[in-house]
C-alpha cells in the first residue's frame, strides 16, 4: 500500500558493470572507493513520509554506494528507515554501520535479508510485524 521510489542510477549498469570477478568492473571500482557516490537519476522527496522502507540488493557484504546516495540526496531528519535486503548468501554484514553516517539524524533499523524464494505472503507478515 505504500508508493514506490526506483532508486536509479544516472547511467545505467550494463552486465560488464555487474562482473564482481572483474576488479575494473564499475561496481568493483565504486564498491572499494567508499567515497565513491554514484549519481542518481532521480531525487526522492520524502516529505509526508515518517517510515522508508529502503530495499538493496548486497554487494561486497553491503549496500551499493547509490544507497549512500539516495541516503545523503534527501534529509531523513525525524524518519525512521528500514533497510532490507536481497542476497544469494549472504547477511546484511556491517551495512547498518556503513549506512549509518549517511543519514545521522533518522532512526536506522536494520531489517533482513530476503532470498529470492520470498513470497509477498512472507515479505508483508514481515513488514507489518517491525515495532516501528
Amino acid at each position: 500500500g505504500g508508493d514506490l521510489f526506483e532508486i536509479r542510477p544516472q547511467t545505467t549498469y550494463t552486465a560488464a558493470d555487474l562482473d564482481w570477478n572483474n576488479a575494473k568492473s564499475r561496481s568493483s571500482v565504486e564498491m572499494n572507493d567508499p567515497k565513491s557516490r554514484p549519481a542518481m537519476a532521480e531525487t526522492p522527496r520524502l516529505a509526508g513520509y515518517d517510515t522508508v522502507f529502503v530495499g538493496f540488493p548486497i554487494w561486497w557484504y553491503q549496500a551499493p554506494r547509490i544507497i549512500q546516495t539516495f541516503l545523503e540526496s534527501a534529509d531523513f531528519s525525524g524518519k525512521t528507515v528500514v533497510l532490507f535486503a536481497t542476497s544469494g548468501g549472504s547477511g546484511m554484514g556491517e551495512t547498518l554501520k556503513k549506512l549509518a553516517p549517511s543519514c545521522p539524524n533518522a532512526k536506522l533499523i536494520e531489517g533482513k535479508v530476503f532470498r529470492r524464494s520470498t513470497g509477498r505472503e512472507q515479505l508483508a507478515a514481515w513488514a507489518e510485524g517491525l515495532d516501528l
